[in-house]
């Protein structure tokens, strides 16, 4: 029997490769004959350089660079097994994981950092870049990428600005005359589940602003500053973003990549399923196994585990999802596209012992699920 291994993180416990080692273990417990196959996934967000690096047998460099708010950190370059592809998480350098609770302000944070891994990956030499965004802690539209990357933004009087969410509604120029000429023969793939675009009721500032500590009255005018830059943008390079589906992701950083470097707005799981050669994996499979911290409806809306659904269904491999909850209301949808639900909370154990052990409660619920699976799935 061949087992094709490949969660999602279980936010705030596992990693995704936690998670599958835990699964392996729990696999190796029940049926140590059976042949397993790791493959981490992501949708985008945090995690994703880390399942592509494990995926392709590839390495990691490790950069100073500046965090959310200008301060020195330390962040990862990914690179992958083939040699030419680097993978750049945003969530390295510009997160909401680099900020105390009491930081949190998305008025003083910048994507600058971000843009120096983009700039250190080309002056590797790299030219395929992949670019994930998720868990950023900034609402600038992505100049602070820019502005590592060779974009000078100016105010009425002809001062340079430094970018950042409250600089937006300043500018009065952009010069790009300075942009890496080097993103002209990039191909850069954005990696992203977020379907919001950039301005207005369901732009990056209202949906995603609240939880990087904007208050009701900077949500305002946040989104009125993207939509300055916006305009702006559209007035330079013939591109509108204001409604661009996908465009708000990671504080509009996604609309920046777009508008000014030429990049591809993709799906985060398919791209991340794609260069780990997961159909390749798949084909010698019996089954799935797969999970994540909480699956429910938004699951649906083009998460890592849906993607890996819809794969399978295409070859007909059945995917047993052992999650850290399951969201009874979602179970019928659900139901329709993986063969087996579990969840490690169903047995009575509250939340925070299962996520202070969750290795081990998954591993043992693997375990105890893997004899019942093959009837499972006739």
């Amino acid at each position: 029997m061949k087992i094709l291994i490949a969660p999602d993180a279980f936010k705030g416990s596992l990693t995704a490769n936690e998670a599958a080692a835990a699964m392996r273990a729990g696999v190796e417990r029940a049926m140590p004959e059976a042949e397993t196959i790791c493959l981490p996934v992501a949708d985008g967000g945090e995690g994703t350089m880390a399942a592509l690096v494990s995926a392709t047998d590839g390495n990691v460099k490790t950069l100073t660079v500046n965090d959310p708010l200008g301060r020195q950190t330390e962040a990862q370059l990914g690179i992958l097994g083939d040699g030419e592809t680097t993978v750049i998480e945003l969530a390295q350098a510009s997160g909401l994981l680099l900020l105390a609770p009491d930081e949190l302000n998305p008025m003083h944070a910048s994507t600058y950092g971000t843009g120096q891994l983009i700039r250190q990956a080309l002056d590797d030499g790299y030219r395929k870049l992949i670019i994930g965004l998720g868990g950023s802690a900034t609402n600038d539209g992505g100049t602070g990428l820019l502005e590592a990357l060779g974009v000078k933004f100016s105010d009425a009087d002809g001062n340079l600005l430094q970018m950042k969410g409250s600089a937006l509604p300043q500018i009065a120029g952009i010069d790009c005359s300075q942009l890496d000429g080097r993103l002209k023969t990039a191909d850069i793939r954005i990696a992203s589940d977020v379907q919001n675009p950039f301005v207005g009721e369901n732009g990056a500032s209202s949906i995603f602003g609240p939880q990087k500590g904007a208050d009701e009255q900077m949500v305002k005018a946040l989104d009125d500053g993207l939509r300055h830059f916006a305009d702006l943008t559209e007035q330079q390079t013939g591109m509108r973003l204001h409604d661009y589906q996908g465009a708000g992701a990671a504080g509009g950083s996604a609309g920046a990549l777009l508008a000014y470097c030429g990049a591809n707005l993709e799906s985060g799981i398919e791209v991340v399923l794609e260069t780990a050669g997961f159909a390749k994996h798949l084909a010698a499979a019996d089954f799935i196994l797969t999970g994540e911290g909480r699956t429910d409806l938004q699951t649906l809306e083009g998460k890592a585990l849906m993607g890996i659904a819809k794969t399978a269904k295409a070859n007909e491999v059945p995917v047993a999802v052992i999650s850290g909850s399951i969201e009874e209301q979602a179970r019928p949808l659900l139901e329709q596209w993986f063969s087996v639900l579990c969840a490690l909370d169903e047995g009575g154990h509250p939340a925070t012992e299962l996520m202070a052990d969750a290795a081990n409660h998954l591993a043992a619920r693997t375990a105890e699920l893997m004899p019942n699976l093959p009837a499972a799935f006739q």
